[in-house]
């Protein structure tokens, strides 16, 4: 078996070779995500053996789940998601539960598939934390597409996480309710720490604001606290990690309303530079690809699922959506095709839930690995559809 240090090593060569080659690739069409996926499978034990995911490592995958789950939740505007776009985002997210409900209860009925519900719930997951790095490099975050991408990535990440908790849960569904309930009041709790720091006059928050250019690097080190205290809390209520990593994001949106670049610049150099590589190239490694070549059409069907439940209903609905005031014509059916094929990239969630029902005893470890692969295949190839049918320029959002 490959020791820590070894597979460190092969971890951290993905992680310089996925830009490299990214950026060799005319008008960027693969994302680095999707190499450093790639890279990690063949280094994986599935494939090469040269690297295993151990509790040293686990650690690295952990934190770099938990960053790319702060970022995304730091870059959605709250304004916006309880807009026009966020509302329209929920209720096109609720419809593709149930759609998800309904095709997955009837093959369910067939005995074609196990594990209704976590599958079910796994088809209507968007993995906005993936997309960031995709959108930040193609500069689509401030485009019309890319703020309609945010809201159904926020809320294609916050439903199945929420409904994972209560339809998985170990409770029952309303012992999983009040559990929520309480991690949310511990949550509401923490996010009024940093307005007390940034009280106007505060000794300490100038001793916080002198600290951010030094060593002592306050700001970031407070960044780090607060996403280790929500997920400290996450584990105390039994709640999945990401609904704290999220809420970590938002909390920090909170404390600095007009974003704050030094700070961003410095979680980047942390997040993208060191952790996040590690969560893609190890979930790479997760896949089990001998189960996956031994039941190509079940892979096959999993992904054509994951674009009827998830893709369709919102590139419908996509068709009414008037801009911010409702006034602007609805996006055009290239546009709404590529909203649809970015909303329906998805694998950090189904890595999550799939885990959850192995552990259960629901699902085997082959079906979550064809899961799983599913979902790295639509991070492999949706992306850069969309791109390949996206306009060379984008145009910012009004």
């Amino acid at each position: 078996m490959p020791s820590v240090g070894a597979s460190l090593f092969w971890i951290a060569l993905c992680a310089v070779i996925a830009p490299l080659v990214a950026g060799l690739v005319p008008r960027r069409l693969v994302p680095e995500v999707v190499l450093l996926l790639i890279l990690g499978t063949i280094i994986g034990p599935y494939a090469l053996d040269l690297a295993v995911t151990g509790s040293e490592i686990g650690l690295l995958r952990e934190l770099g789940l938990g960053m790319l789950f702060l970022l995304a939740g730091y870059e959605i505007d709250t304004d916006e998601l309880t807009g026009r776009g966020g509302r329209r985002a929920l209720v096109t997210w609720v419809i593709c539960l149930a759609l998800a409900f309904t095709v997955i209860g009837l093959l369910g009925a067939t005995g074609a598939i196990n594990a209704e519900i976590a599958v079910a719930i796994a088809l209507t997951s968007t993995a906005l934390g993936t997309l960031l790095p995709i959108l930040k490099d193609s500069g689509m975050i401030a485009t019309r597409i890319g703020r309609t991408v945010l809201n159904h990535g926020a809320i294609g990440e916050l439903g199945p996480v929420v409904a994972m908790a209560v339809l998985l849960g170990s409770r029952g569904t309303v012992g999983s309710l009040i559990v929520l309930v309480g991690f949310g009041a511990a949550a509401v709790a923490v996010a009024f720490i940093p307005a007390r720091l940034r009280q106007k006059g505060s000794r300490l928050l100038t001793v916080v604001r002198l600290g951010s250019e030094t060593t002592a690097q306050t700001t970031v080190r407070l960044t780090i606290l607060l996403l280790v205290t929500l997920g400290a809390l996450a584990a105390i209520f039994e709640v999945d990690g990401i609904l704290a990593a999220f809420a970590a994001g938002f909390i920090l949106r909170r404390a600095f309303p007009g974003g704050d670049e030094r700070l961003e610049s410095k979680l980047d150099g942390l997040a993208f530079g060191l952790l996040i590589p590690v969560f893609f190239v190890t979930s790479g490694m997760a896949i089990d690809v001998s189960a996956v070549i031994a039941s190509p059409w079940v892979l096959v069907t999993f992904v054509v699922l994951i674009l009827l439940v998830r893709g369709l209903p919102v590139f419908l609905a996509e068709y009414f959506d008037r801009g911010p005031d409702g006034l602007a014509p609805p996006p055009t059916i290239r546009e709404r095709t590529q909203i649809a094929l970015y909303s329906a990239t998805a694998l950090p969630l189904i890595v999550a839930v799939t885990g959850v029902a192995v552990d259960a005893g629901q699902m085997t470890t082959e079906n979550a690995s064809i899961l799983v692969a599913a979902g790295a295949i639509t991070v492999l190839a949706l992306p850069t559809a969309a791109s390949l049918i996206g306009p060379r320029k984008s145009v910012p959002a009004p």
